[in-house]
C-alpha cells in the first residue's frame, strides 16, 4: 500500500483553490509529479489559431499547461515543457502551507491566462498566447510563508 505523502495534500489544496480542471500524474520511475490544468475559451469570432503542433483551427480553444514537482537528484525532464518546475526534498517533502500557496498562485496565473486567452481570441488581440509564471513574485511570497507541517515524497 502506498503512502501518498504530499500528493494527497497537493490534490486537496488544488481542489480547494484551483477553479479549473486538473489532473495529477505520479511518475514513480522519474520521482516526479506532473499537474496538468485546462483552460477553455469560446472562439465565437472563429479566429484561426495554430497550436504547438502546427494544427490550424477556428474551433473553441482548450489550452493545457503543466507543472512539475521533481527530485533534483533523480528526476529527468525538459524544463521548457512546463509552466514551472518545483523541486522537493524527498524526505522533508513540501509543507501544506507551501502547497496551498502554490495552488492559490496557480489559480491566479490560470485566471489571468484565461483573460489573456479571451483577448487573444478577439479581433485586436495579441498574436501569441502563453501563460506566465512570475518566479520572482512567487519566491517573494514563498519567503513570507510560515511552514509548519511537511509531507514527504510518497513511498510505495
Amino acid at each position: 500500500m502506498a503512502k501518498f505523502g504530499f500528493l494527497s495534500v497537493l490534490e486537496e489544496e488544488l481542489d480547494n483553490h484551483l477553479d479549473y480542471d486538473f489532473a495529477m500524474d505520479w511518475d514513480k520511475k522519474n520521482h516526479a509529479v506532473e499537474v496538468t490544468f485546462i483552460l477553455e475559451a469560446q472562439n465565437s469570432g472563429n479566429v484561426e489559431t495554430i497550436d504547438d503542433k502546427g494544427e490550424v483551427s477556428d474551433e473553441d480553444v482548450i489550452f493545457e499547461d503543466y507543472v512539475l514537482f521533481y527530485n533534483p537528484a533523480k528526476s529527468r525532464f525538459d524544463e521548457e515543457d512546463y509552466l514551472v518546475t518545483i523541486p522537493y526534498e524527498p524526505k522533508k517533502g513540501l509543507s501544506r502551507e507551501f502547497l496551498a500557496y502554490f495552488a492559490e498562485t496557480l489559480n491566479e496565473v490560470a485566471t489571468e491566462g484565461l483573460s489573456d486567452l479571451m483577448d487573444f481570441l478577439s479581433d485586436d488581440g495579441p498574436e501569441e498566447f502563453g501563460l506566465v509564471w512570475d518566479k520572482e513574485a512567487f519566491d517573494k511570497g514563498k519567503a513570507q510563508l510560515e511552514e509548519k507541517v511537511f509531507f514527504a515524497y510518497p513511498r510505495y
